[in-house]
């Protein structure tokens, strides 16, 4: 990455002023200030831009200012951009991207690099045109727990891999909160096979150093939207109490102890005025532009599926099968790696149950409230790496500690996103730095799984005309399991 100003430090801007864009924001204004500056905001919510300037201000720097979408050429001309950081809806990434490369500046994007097979002709189209950067924010590969699990496969312990199998969990809480936002709709996130499961399908073709060929895919909307038998029991319910049908959207009354429209401890809503944060970026910014945060999850409009099972061909011969479910009452992941000299499994428990505070909502962050999780001893916090070998006893792989969110790994990828040399990434062994190539491979077991949602059959992943090819390169040489090259 080649910067444009002669200082020491690079200069950002940030597209996109939702939720996520904190996290990149406190970070060039706080622990790497010293190599980041942070030079314009690209918003078209006055609202969201005012919460995030206002920040800005409090945190030393006064006077950031706010650019719209369509003048995104001229921000990143008149401030000097050398870095885009694309924190906006799914489906907007690949005209932002493409733009930006074009423009001047690298780009560092969220997951996922974009939601359509256009979407991704489109930015690889204009990384061949201009030969910049493009970062993709895989942070789950930082997590301490799957870069063991990488180590181990890298090892060759258990051998040449021949299947992964991989559940994730999504709990009522943060599963739920897909089908109230913009998620729900599936031509702005690509549902959650795109949205979501990217980081999952990432993780697999990084495990394993491959790239998927085929995919067919199951699913359905279950237990969200207007018609599901969830929605359908509540509905009698309420018509039985005397309740009018649910309301279109969950912020209620301003304490949020009684849900809303009457409905005490409705678990299924958000209340936005419970959330300060939530409340200035969402609540108190939407009149500019009519967006509704806290949208009911058993309303009608729903375009995305809640329930998903895909069967994933890769190259080399491995296969995944691959399940999501996003109204689970705990969650987490389990992934089971079969190799032809073993087998190795990892379990992660993110949030055992989902708990209530003392006003009946739910707890949306375990790490705010430690004491709610104290005394499980059926599905305790945490995390667990058994690798065990042909006519061996198995082995728990020790797991070190993480920093920060994403099971450890935020703070981690906040080195490498802010700290890379100019010449590249710096040599990593598990090369967990990612780039706008394994963020086409982790999009594109989405996009044909959607494909194959529609038609019921098989896609072959090379009809997707994707724009460059997908092929991983051979392994490199062997890690033994301290790390060192075999």
């Amino acid at each position: 990455m080649t910067s444009q100003n002669p200082s020491t430090r690079r200069r950002y801007a940030v597209a996109g002023l939702g939720h996520r864009s904190h996290m990149y924001v406190d970070a060039i204004l706080g622990d790497h200030a010293d190599v980041a500056e942070l030079v314009a905001f690209c918003e078209p919510n006055r609202g969201r831009a005012a919460v995030y300037t206002d920040l800005a201000a409090e945190r030393g720097r006064p006077g950031v200012p706010t650019y719209a979408p369509a003048d995104l050429e001229q921000m990143i001309t008149a401030e000097h951009v050398d870095t885009l950081i694309v924190t906006t809806p799914d489906a907007t990434h690949a005209d932002l991207v493409a733009r930006a490369l074009r423009a001047g500046a690298d780009v560092v994007v969220e997951k996922p690099l974009t939601t359509t097979a256009q979407g991704c002709r489109t930015i690889t189209d204009a990384v061949a045109e201009t030969g910049r950067s493009v970062v993709m924010t895989f942070n789950y590969r930082y997590a301490p727990r799957n870069s063991e699990l990488r180590r181990v496969i890298a090892s060759g312990e258990i051998g040449e891999v021949t299947s992964v199998h991989f559940e994730w969990v999504l709990d009522s809480v943060h599963g739920a909160d897909y089908f109230r936002r913009w998620h729900r709709l599936k031509d702005v996130s690509g549902g959650l096979l795109v949205h979501k499961s990217s980081h999952h399908f990432d993780l697999v073709s990084w495990w394993i150093a491959d790239a998927p060929t085929r995919v067919y895919a199951r699913g359905g909307l279950k237990v969200y939207g207007d018609t599901s038998p969830v929605a359908r029991e509540m509905a009698e319910r309420d018509a039985a109490a005397g309740l009018p049908p649910r309301p279109a959207r969950g912020t209620g009354s301003a304490d949020g102890t009684r849900g809303w429209e009457g409905r005490a401890g409705d678990r299924w809503a958000l209340d936005l005025r419970a959330d300060e944060r939530l409340k200035a970026l969402y609540l108190d910014a939407e009149h500019h532009d009519g967006y509704v945060r806290d949208q009911d999850v058993f309303s009608a409009g729903i375009t995305i599926e809640d329930n998903l099972a895909l069967l994933v061909d890769y190259e080399r011969g491995a296969t995944l099968t691959y399940s999501l479910n996003a109204h689970g009452p705990w969650e987490g992941y389990r992934v089971s790696v079969n190799g032809t000299k073993g087998r190795a499994e990892l379990e992660v428990v993110e949030r055992g149950s989902v708990e209530l505070d003392e006003r009946g909502r739910s707890i949306l962050d375990p790490s705010a409230n430690p004491g709610a999780w104290e005394g499980d001893d059926v599905r305790p916090f945490g995390d667990r790496l058994v690798v065990q070998k042909h006519w061996r006893r198995a082995r728990e792989v020790p797991i070190p500690a993480g920093i920060g969110g994403h099971g450890g790994g935020d703070a981690i990828l906040l080195q490498d996103v802010f700290r890379a040399p100019v010449e590249g990434p710096r040599h990593d062994p598990l090369g967990r730095a990612a780039g706008y190539l394994d963020g086409v491979r982790a999009v594109a077991v989405g996009i044909s799984g959607n494909a194959s949602l529609v038609s019921g059959q098989p896609v072959d992943v090379a009809d997707l005309g994707l724009g460059v090819s997908i092929s991983v390169p051979p392994p490199a040489p062997s890690l033994d399991p301290a790390g060192a090259t075999a």
